[in-house]
């Protein structure tokens, strides 16, 4: 079935996220009388070139302007909100002339939270990520975070977060999910709207690291799927994801993700996805400091939890290397072995006070199929540049 991406659907999706920004924006200016109210921005221009045919430029200037209050309450606990909007004007195309332009407003962070010491409730539109992993992300389950984004920039979720820190300093982790229509992280088909999302985490210590187990629940809208469905599938499809992820420090660290995923298919031959990620750093004392790490993922997928119909393997490795107190040279080298693919990105990072600088490389497939790409998936494609200037 195809993808439903209908223009009316968008604009009433654009309405209802400035009607949110604005009301969120307006109660946090009401709440602040009295208090002190932060105010806080983030400013970036990009630059990019391509050798893909009729999408050779794309430029863009983005603005994250975030509002932060923070209230103590007494006894150790406090309140504290922020709102924060992202807005962003950007043009692509082969000449300026011919340029197809875009913008946008929607609200980045919505969210308000209560917290004691041990004890925090946080509620709104907001970042829920856990795990070891920084490259090929199998619990990348609520944001898009792409390790090659200097802004690390990933949209949020509606939902509350609950979490508790014992004081041996293991952790519960409780949370709900509503209103998130579009799909997030790894997912290939959104929920059904008006369902409840639900899950938790338990992370313990364990020795010089950590462990953890995690868990949610969701129920997916099969007619919204952009892929095609056999016939007599049902409207809506439960999935249920388990998790086990740890880290340990030995001088050298090591840490593994390993998901399952089952999804309830009553025709569909897709009920089991299986990902493992095995990974590890290290900081040689050459010069300043040379920082490596790799991470291998592989990825499959069957009618049941043992055998495969379809496999993916991908392995990533990064050097990064600091040349001085001002400039940071990165470079990023990704292979999937499945279809035989190179990645291969070049960064060079100049840093002030406010003002960050970023001059990038790159050499990928005319796709970027990078899992975690997210909002990278059009710059990072083919072969090219990117030049980026931020201000904070």
């Amino acid at each position: 079935m195809p993808r439903n991406h209908s223009r009316p659907r968008d604009e009433r999706h654009c309405k209802r996220s400035f009607l949110v920004a604005c009301l969120s924006l307006s109660a946090l200016c009401g709440a602040a009388a009295g208090q002190n109210l932060d105010f806080r921005g983030q400013l970036s221009f990009w630059l990019a070139g391509h050798d893909r045919p009729a999408s050779e430029g794309a430029a863009g200037l983005r603005y994250i302007p975030s509002f932060s209050l923070k209230k103590d309450l007494g006894r150790g606990s406090s309140l504290d909100a922020e709102v924060s909007l992202n807005t962003y004007v950007s043009l692509q195309g082969p000449t300026f002339a011919s340029a197809a332009g875009n913008a946008g407003l929607k609200p980045y962070r919505v969210w308000a939270r209560f917290s004691t010491a041990r004890f925090e409730a946080r509620i709104g539109l907001q970042k829920i990520n856990f795990g070891s992993a920084l490259l090929l992300r199998p619990l990348m389950w609520f944001d898009r975070i792409d390790p090659n984004d200097p802004l690390q920039l990933t949209d949020g979720v509606y939902g509350l977060l609950l979490k508790y820190t014992f004081s041996g300093e293991a952790n519960v982790w409780l949370w709900g999910l509503t209103g998130n229509d579009e799909t997030k992280g790894w997912e290939a088909v959104p929920t059904r709207r008006g369902q409840p999302e639900f899950g938790g985490r338990v992370q313990v210590p364990l020795g010089p690291g950590e462990a953890a187990v995690s868990y949610h629940h969701r129920r997916m809208d099969s007619a919204r799927s952009p892929l095609t469905l056999p016939a007599g599938e049902a409207d809506v499809v439960p999935e249920d994801r388990i998790a086990l992820d740890g880290k340990l420090d030995l001088g050298v660290g090591l840490w593994f993700e390993a998901v399952w995923t089952r999804q309830a298919w009553t025709v569909a031959p897709w009920k089991s996805q299986r990902a493992l990620n095995l990974g590890a750093d290290f900081t040689f004392g050459l010069g300043n400091g040379l920082h490596v790490m790799a991470e291998h993922l592989a990825v499959d997928f069957g009618a049941e939890i043992e055998g495969a119909s379809a496999r993916r393997s991908l392995t990533a490795f990064t050097a990064d290397y600091p040349l001085s107190l001002l400039d940071r040279l990165r470079a990023v080298v990704f292979r999937d072995w499945t279809s035989g693919d190179w990645y291969r990105i070049l960064t060079w990072q100049r840093t002030y006070d406010r003002w960050s600088f970023y001059a990038i490389g790159f050499w990928n497939p005319a796709s970027y199929r990078i899992p975690s790409a997210g909002r990278q998936s059009e710059l990072f494609a083919g072969r090219g540049f990117q030049i980026m200037i931020v201000y904070n």
